[in-house]
């Protein structure tokens, strides 16, 4: 069984033998657990400076701590005062809020921060707060590497601030699997081919969801993208801003785009990049991200081609079928590792190791290299990348729980399916549309047919009435987000803004187009929204 390939990843703590300097920016954008030699031991959270409320009068404070009208009351959450601790060169510090917003007087939890102050003080706009995407992926990492996932400009004139979301990291994580359970789940055969097959993928999912239902606690049925968004409220004022100034990546537009609808009023400048369009249903995610990592894997191939000494041959149809045939043959008989506790390289294992090349296309070299050994029997060098997508060290452990928190997030989002003759169905329609990874995607959301709490959200056209402008960034072969998603939220915003970047990968900013870097600077740090039609 397997993650969603939903949405990115944050940058995960790099040892000196990590990729480079360009591939450690596109890993701020979302694809971080590509670094090929994490060092778990070093992912220490390094925070300092003041905190941004103390330099605002107490009529500018005051005005930003108004609770939302209506509902419950919530005020005490509102105008509470952040506690900044120094760590290193940044600050950290903890956000209160309630497990249930309609219950504000029960369980409360403690949400993970991390600012890192705006490099010029002379210059400072405000704050910048940060999502990396995932659903799982640590805003307080993703903020810690601010030199990356913005351009030197908006580093200058912005706190950045980064928060894990409930049930993510810091705050409170949920962990449904042990590591070595984690392993196995991971390692589960994704693309059945008979009833006995898929009734073992079902059984599989299900023990996923009832092992979430028993280790998950009462956060689990409140980890969902409202209620995060309604999180960023409360840190919004926490922060002494009137407005929210924020910049999402991936599943982090589907969380900013949340924001909006909820808190219209309160959207500052939005960047949204490698959008998810929330008028989706599962179907229809599983059916885009097919396609998508069809279109980009189909990419690879072709460059892969055109380097020559290609190990996939000499065309893209040939190599292509060439790749299904090497997943089919793991499927039959896995390949041997060395590995201390993961001893075959699966399907399931083997595809996440060529799917997290796809995000960023420097990694296509690696990727190639992996194939060659692999093709050849070692197949070492992939599962070296289907750890790095997993977050997982060549030890064994996993750092962070977005591969299980994922699901938690996701399966109240969008409710699925028991019906696995639904699933068959949609696997014949995707294969159809997507013979690589169709069938991967078409049974990727099974076990939120068996999650133990009832999904709080449905497929909608999100609209921010009201709000002020929001820009929006597509890649045209992004595999994780297709470009469609991208248009599609920006034409249902009553405000949005389309910036269009033709190119490879997940996300555009800072991944080394300056077109893309120029427009959304201009936004961030003047206002100005990007032209109409814009394309990178």
């Amino acid at each position: 069984m397997l993650p969603l390939f939903n949405m990115g990843k944050p940058p995960a703590c790099m040892s000196q033998t990590s990729p480079s300097a360009r591939t450690r920016r596109t890993l701020g954008a979302l694809v971080g657990a590509l670094a090929l030699a994490l060092t778990l031991s070093s992912c220490v959270i390094i925070p300092s400076g003041r905190s941004q409320a103390q330099t605002q009068s107490p009529a500018e404070k005051k005005a930003a701590q108004v609770p939302p009208t209506g509902g419950q009351d919530l005020t005490r959450f509102y105008k509470q005062d952040l506690v900044w601790s120094d760590c290193g060169d940044n600050q950290c510090a903890s956000l209160t809020v309630p497990i249930d917003d309609s219950n504000p007087a029960g369980d409360t939890l403690k949400l993970a921060l991390l600012k890192v102050p705006a490099k010029d003080s002379s210059r400072r706009i405000g704050s910048l707060v940060v999502n990396p995407g995932g659903p799982g992926g640590s805003g307080v990492a993703y903020a810690r590497a601010a030199d990356v996932i913005v351009t030197a400009p908006v580093r200058a004139a912005y706190d950045i601030v980064g928060f894990d979301p409930r049930g993510v990291g810091s705050s409170s994580p949920i962990k449904c699997l042990n590591d070595r359970e984690l392993d196995s789940f991971l390692g589960t055969d994704p693309t059945p081919d008979n009833t006995t097959e898929e009734q073992h993928l079902a059984d599989v999912a299900k023990a996923f969801a009832d092992k979430c239902k028993a280790n998950g606690g009462p956060l689990l049925g409140h980890v969902s993208t409202i209620e995060a968004a309604k999180d960023m409220d409360v840190l919004r004022a926490a922060l002494g801003e009137t407005t929210l100034d924020y910049l999402g990546k991936s599943y982090g537009t589907f969380l900013g785009a949340t924001y909006a609808d909820l808190f219209p009023t309160k959207v500052g400048k939005f960047v949204l990049d490698g959008a998810i369009d929330p008028n989706l249903t599962s179907s229809q995610v599983n059916e885009g991200q097919a396609v998508g990592f069809e279109t980009e894997t189909r990419a690879y191939v072709q460059d892969c081609v055109r380097r020559g000494g290609c190990p996939l041959g000499s065309s893209v149809d040939s190599g292509m079928q060439k790749l299904r045939e090497f997943l089919k043959a793991l499927d039959r008989q896995p390949l041997p590792l060395s590995d201390r506790y993961v001893k075959q390289l699966t399907e399931g294992w083997g595809s996440l190791g060529i799917a997290v090349a796809m995000y960023d296309q420097g990694l296509w070299s690696q990727l190639t290299d992996a194939l060659r050994r692999a093709f050849a029997g070692d197949a070492g060098p992939l599962m070296n990348l289907a750890d790095a997508y997993a977050y997982r060290s060549n030890q064994g452990a996993y750092s962070g729980n977005l591969m299980q928190v994922i699901y938690a997030i996701n399966c109240l989002d969008r409710s699925d399916s028991k019906d696995l003759a639904h699933y068959e169905s949609q696997a014949l329609s995707l294969t159809a549309k997507a013979p690589t990874w169709g069938p991967f995607l078409a049974w990727s959301t099974v076990p939120c047919g068996y999650w133990p709490v009832t999904a709080n959200n449905a497929p909608k056209k999100i609209t921010a009435a009201g709000s002020g402008p929001i820009v929006v960034v597509g890649t045209t072969r992004d595999p994780a987000t297709p470009y469609t998603w991208a248009q599609g939220l920006a034409s249902e915003l009553e405000n949005g803004h389309l910036i269009t970047f033709n190119g490879d990968g997940h996300t555009a900013y800072t991944r080394s187009n300056s077109c893309v870097d120029n427009a959304v600077d201009a936004y961030l740090l003047k206002g100005t929204v990007p032209a109409a039609g814009l394309r990178c």
